[in-house]
């Protein structure tokens, strides 16, 4: 394929490095280079019924999480996450953000937009708070973030591989499109499996084949990739060590430089002071996350977080 000048101009235009989009998370100047890809690995939600932890005492508003459905409250916390580095990116440099566009890959269809909107309400709000903007500015702010966004949906393996060929013009036209999120990786691994039949050749040739090209896009257009994996029980004996271990398509591993393991935690003090309802003090959800890098020499790093109705919250 010949190279338009549009192309090679994105090429060596100097592509935001988003090494700094959260300090807190990897080790000490060890974040995302320039084409390295980040994998959030986590289980989904399961249905418990749970309390958002910022709601005021004597609201009953009450989230069910689901697996269809990411909210606020979830099992490891990824989708939030998630979440948190896209309003880092999007959110300008005055309100504390990297000001650069994202591309959002949803292929288990949960993008909650009115969470995301909530988010850059409150950052935007937090950052003006100090200031006395004009009545309308808080608006159009919040609508320059949302520009710097491009959502895209895909159904099957063979819609995320047709979507990356898409993907391609924006990373070639748009050069302050620095980061592709996609939620998530292994959304079609089982009816990969089931379309393969008894070849695991067949099982992970679409996968393989969207891995190989996002290897390119990471080396031509020189973006960073965030991209969350679920957690699968491999069966009834399953020890926790399996449930860590990666198992997409080698093509895919290759291309993971940081591997973050997201996971609920319960402290016995992780509480507040009273439940809503006078039931007594209640649990706060703490989300630990262990970051890791293969190819880096190091020792990994562990954090943890909440979450709150203003988005992640590191402790």
């Amino acid at each position: 394929m010949t190279e338009t000048g549009a192309q090679l101009f994105a090429r060596l235009e100097a592509r935001r490095c988003l090494k700094d989009v959260e300090p807190r998370l990897f080790p000490e100047d060890g974040g995302p280079e320039h084409g390295e890809v980040v994998e959030l690995y986590g289980a989904e939600g399961t249905g418990e019924l749970v309390q958002r932890e910022s709601v005021p005492p004597g609201s009953h508003r009450w989230i069910v999480t689901c697996v269809c459905v990411c909210v606020c409250v979830c099992v490891s916390g990824k989708t939030e996450l998630l979440y948190h580095l896209l309003c880092r990116c999007v959110l300008p440099e005055a309100a504390g953000g990297l000001q650069v566009d994202v591309a959002f890959m949803d292929t288990d269809y949960s993008l909650d937009m009115l969470r995301l909107v909530s988010i850059l309400d409150s950052r935007l709000n937090a950052a003006h708070s100090t200031t006395s903007p004009p009545p309308d500015s808080d608006e159009a702010a919040l609508r320059s973030c949302l520009s710097r966004l491009l959502v895209v949906h895909c159904s099957s393996s063979s819609q995320l591989l047709l979507t990356l060929h898409f993907l391609e013009t924006s990373f070639s036209t748009r050069p302050t499109l620095a980061l592709l999120l996609i939620d998530s990786i292994s959304a079609f691994y089982w009816l990969d499996r089931s379309e393969g039949g008894a070849s695991i050749t067949k099982q992970e040739e679409k996968l393989s084949r969207c891995a190989e090209l996002l290897g390119r896009l990471l080396r031509d257009y020189r973006i960073t990739v965030f991209a969350t994996c679920h957690v699968i029980r491999r069966g009834p004996s399953s020890s926790s060590s399996e449930f860590d271990r990666p198992y997409l398509c080698r093509p895919w591993q290759r291309l993971v430089s940081h591997r973050l393991l997201c996971s609920r935690q319960e402290a016995a003090d992780n509480t507040a002071a009273t439940a809503p309802g006078g039931g007594g003090p209640r649990r706060r959800q703490t989300f630990s996350v262990h970051c890791s890098s293969p190819r880096r020499s190091g020792s990994p790093r562990r954090s943890s977080f909440r979450v709150t109705d203003a988005g992640v919250e590191f402790v």
